[in-house]
């Protein structure tokens, strides 16, 4: 009779490695730029990092609702931008106060996606294809409302969203906090959290379970689009101005921070706080290599590089599963 073969448990520290590779790098790509420059470490710099990483942040927890599912959405980059036109046009032109100025941006960003939801769930496309279709739509919208300029005008209370501190915390960093905590206990401790781990880690199984797969997979583009309109707000206010062509390109680094910390693109797996600690990844990474005089173009081939490293990353480990 042949002998069953015997479980080898992994070696504690490559245990270890897996489940903290995203902080081990993170904290590695620290002391690197540490050591490169003088710079790095000091207390401006550091708040500026945290600064210039919260609304990618913001906008790349919308995502990892979506990629948990097995999906995507491409169309973020352009709901940053509508979102904040939106609500400074809102403001500006239809004389709204700031915060119901805000809350159609929200709402619109909200709608983008229960069309792109609903693009997916019963027009059976693939994420992919309907967002890639949204992001040009919503771009060619954002262009339509703005005529090409940039809207200016805002107010104080508007610009303080921005460019605010409590506490000498910036305001940015401080909503980026409370998104996160807010995404941690939904997918933590929720049943709706559950829902989407299972949606994404089976959706046959989960419909036979008696989940209503559908709804579950259509509200996740609904997060995003929230979130991304939300982003799109912080941006106008840091820049005291709603720009037509902010955030080209941004669905990139909102991909790349999931995908850095550990949430796979097949669905299911991943978390939050990892995307957390991949979008600072990026941040630390541009801010580095500006400090270090790397030319922006450069920087686009890093990267582009990083994440086609994630991604071989995520293959491997699907794999290995």
């Amino acid at each position: 009779m042949q002998e069953a073969r015997q479980y080898k448990r992994p070696s504690p520290l490559l245990e270890f490695i897996r489940r903290y590779s995203v902080f081990l790098i993170l904290l590695g790509l620290a002391l690197i730029f540490a050591l490169g420059s003088d710079q790095f470490l000091t207390g401006s710099n550091l708040r500026n990092i945290a600064l210039q990483t919260s609304i990618i942040a913001i906008v790349a927890i919308g995502m990892t609702f979506a990629i948990l599912t097995a999906g995507i959405d491409l169309s973020v980059g352009s709901i940053v931008a509508f979102g904040g036109a939106l609500a400074a046009g809102m403001f500006v032109r239809q004389g709204l106060g700031t915060f119901p100025a805000i809350a159609v941006a929200l709402l619109a960003g909200a709608l983008f996606g229960v069309v792109n939801g609903l693009l997916i769930v019963k027009g059976k496309m693939p994420p992919f294809v309907a967002t890639l279709a949204s992001m040009a739509v919503v771009r060619g919208l954002t262009l339509v409302y703005t005529e090409g300029r940039p809207i200016a005008g805002i107010d104080e209370t508007f610009i303080f969203l921005g460019n605010g501190e409590i506490m000498g915390i910036p305001m940015p960093v401080i909503i980026m906090v409370v998104v996160f905590l807010l995404a941690y206990l939904v997918l933590r401790y929720t049943r709706y959290g559950n829902y989407v781990y299972a949606a994404g880690g089976n959706e046959e199984v989960s419909r036979l379970a008696g989940i209503r797969t559908p709804l579950i997979i259509g509200s996740v583009y609904v997060i995003s689009g929230l979130l991304a309109a939300l982003g799109g707000v912080l941006l106008t206010a840091r820049l005291w101005s709603a720009q037509p062509n902010a955030a080209v390109g941004m669905e990139l680094d909102a991909i790349a921070a999931p995908v850095l910390g550990g949430v796979s693109l097949f669905g299911g797996v991943g978390s939050v706080t990892g995307t957390l600690a991949g979008a600072f990844i990026l941040g630390i990474l541009s801010n580095g290599l500006n400090l270090m005089g790397v030319p922006s173009f450069y920087q686009q081939v890093i990267k582009g590089i990083v994440l086609i490293l994630a991604v071989m990353i995520d293959l491997y480990t699907k794999k290995r599963r």
